[in-house]
């Protein structure tokens, strides 16, 4: 039975919601101050927090003032959310942030209630994780002077700051707090896999988080955007791992296309999406997450080899099957876990990856491990490049175009950061590449086709001229753009490419990440006043907190997919650095 407090959280637009995180799991933070979805220990264990797909558990804190309206911030450099209420006694805030960093089998969700104006505040809290997807109540519940103890599943459940709450015979714990005028309260929710004991500091967490946020988030100056560029590198680094696997994004089951088929579980790290995180890093002159990106991903290069995995959990471990869950899933969706990309060839992954290496080389960040990875990857593209690939966007295996020019770009970036001879042998490679996609990818007109066999279309193929290698003034790629903006595009949105017959925006929404990619491309060809365009409109699809999902509805003017989407947020970024030189 899902109680009152729990069934009063309506499941709300992706536009409305904010977003925590500590770099081992996430939590998403809806309107009028409900977390409604965390999983826990980790990024890919079942959620305690499900009411964003249906489910049951949330943690909710709401003020009593009606009527009242909310809105909420980021504290500047840091994923602390501040959610603010408007209300006729005055205005009420609650921070949330998850204590960063992270600890391996523990997740600290912070939660700071202050009544900012001269009216003091009552505040409704209503606290129920229920781990497995909302299967398991709790057991065993427990208050010791002020501290309650229980647990749910496999986990351990401790509170501080509720002492006078009242828990349900499931597991419910509710409260009524009267924060005072111009005072705080602080609620500490502790989620771990061993129990945990000793006094909590809420002071000390705060402050300890906020330091910590501030140390790997730099101040930004000087591009187009740098509230943009900064928002990246919190989402980046609440999304990596202290493991070094950054997860594509913390949710799983939203659908991006709505009754549809394609909802996917984004809970893992993808190499390429990883690639896309580091390189714009070094873009904009950081390298924290161009060193976790090449440290992760030359581990599995030297695990897996000419095998290498799409994707991976953030410790490195094989992504699972795909596999139904015991929740009703977000409108429109049927929620899923783990992944169908786990059994995919994604040939374009090992350009994207001697792309990263080189970026690191140049920087003097490369040792002899990343060498090495660089080597094993170089000979995999000569093993198998003219193997059918899923590509970049996860199809039906093909020979991809883009798949094979972003190796050559891959092959002449690492070439050179290479000594001589590796450097000859991977210019030659990356030429013969190149001249194979010459004789059968152009089309009659002097542009890309998307396929050997398959003459449309497709936004990521002026992915590889963005990235260098491949000459982006070249008339086969100049033209390649301007047809996809005479026809990939609608509305003022960019689509990735056509679904046969059916018209753009019915087949699926616009990607974001392909707006980026076409400012990045203008940039590459001087055409400065139309990459400011579509910059400014990728920048204007997103949530309440700046936050992109993958799709944008332009009809519905709604998000789809899941969030936040890691490698939008790092092409955003790297216009916006790009844009501003």
């Amino acid at each position: 039975m899902v109680h009152a407090a729990e069934r009063d959280i309506p499941t709300s637009p992706l536009r409305d919601h904010a977003f925590g995180a500590d770099g081992e799991r996430g939590m998403v933070i809806g309107p009028d101050g409900a977390i409604v979805w965390m999983c826990a220990p980790r990024w890919d264990s079942d959620a305690v927090f499900s009411r964003l797909l249906g489910g049951r558990g949330a943690f909710t804190v709401r003020p009593r003032s009606a009527p009242r309206v909310w809105g909420g911030r980021y504290e500047p450099r840091s994923l602390v959310w501040r959610h603010r209420w408007s209300t006729t006694d005055g205005p009420f805030e609650c921070s949330d942030a998850l204590a960063y960093p992270g600890e391996d089998g523990t997740a600290i969700v912070l939660r700071r209630l202050e009544s900012t104006g001269a009216s003091p505040h009552l505040v409704d809290v209503s606290l129920a994780p229920r781990a497995g997807f909302g299967v398991d109540d709790a057991t065993g519940a427990n208050c010791v002077d002020g501290v309650w103890t229980w647990r749910t599943g496999h986990l351990h459940v401790r509170v501080t700051g509720l002492p006078d709450a009242v828990m349900s015979a499931d597991g419910e714990l509710t409260a009524l707090l009267e924060v005072p005028a111009g005072g705080r309260v602080d609620v500490v929710l502790e989620l771990s896999t061993s129990p945990r004991s000793g006094p909590v500091d809420a002071d000390a967490l705060w402050a300890a988080t906020r330091a910590r946020w501030h140390e790997v988030v730099p101040q930004v100056t000087g591009t187009a955007a740098d509230a943009d560029v900064e928002r990246f590198y919190a989402v980046a680094h609440g999304l990596t791992s202290r493991h070094g696997g950054m997860v594509a994004a913390a949710t799983t089951g939203l659908p991006e296309q709505l009754a549809g088929s394609r909802n996917y579980d984004y809970r893992y790290a993808w190499v390429r999406d990883q690639c896309f995180a580091g390189l714009a890093d070094s873009a904009a002159g950081g390298h924290r997450l161009l060193d976790s990106a090449v440290a992760f991903i030359a581990a599995r290069l030297r695990a897996d080899g000419a095998r290498l995995r799409p994707a991976y959990t953030v410790t490195g471990e094989p992504v699972p099957d795909e596999r139904p869950l015991p929740v009703p899933g977000y409108p429109g969706a049927t929620p899923i876990a783990g992944n169908h990309a786990n059994a995919q060839f994604q040939l374009d992954a090992f350009g994207e990856v001697l792309l990263l290496f080189a970026r690191a080389a140049r920087a003097g960040r490369l040792d002899d491990a990343g060498w090495e990875a660089a080597r094993i990857a170089a000979d995999a593209i000569a093993a198998r490049w003219d193997e059918p690939d899923a590509g970049i966007w996860e199809l039906e295996d093909r020979w991809w175009t883009h798949s094979r020019l972003i190796c050559v770009s891959g092959l002449r970036a690492i070439a050179d950061e290479a000594p001589p001879e590796p450097a000859r042998e991977w210019r030659a490679l990356a030429s013969s590449i190149e001249a194979r996609v010459d004789d059968e990818c152009v089309t009659p007109d002097g542009r890309w086709g998307r396929a050997a066999d398959d003459a449309r279309l497709d936004v990521a193929l002026l992915l590889p001229a963005i990235r260098g290698g491949v000459d982006a003034r070249a008339e086969v790629n100049a033209r390649t753009l301007d047809a996809v903006l005479a026809d990939l595009v609608h509305d003022g949105h960019a689509y990735r490419f056509r679904h046969g017959e059916i018209p753009l925006g019915e087949a699926e929404g616009a990607f974001l990440l392909c707006e980026a990619t076409l400012a990045l491309a203008l940039v590459r060809l001087g055409r400065r006043e139309e990459a400011v365009r579509w910059f400014e409109r990728v920048r204007g699809c997103v949530t309440v907190a700046g936050l992109y999902s993958e799709e944008w509805d332009p009809e519905e003017r709604q998000l789809r997919g899941n969030i936040p989407q890691a490698f939008v947020h790092a092409l955003v970024a790297q216009a916006a650095v790009e844009l501003g030189r």
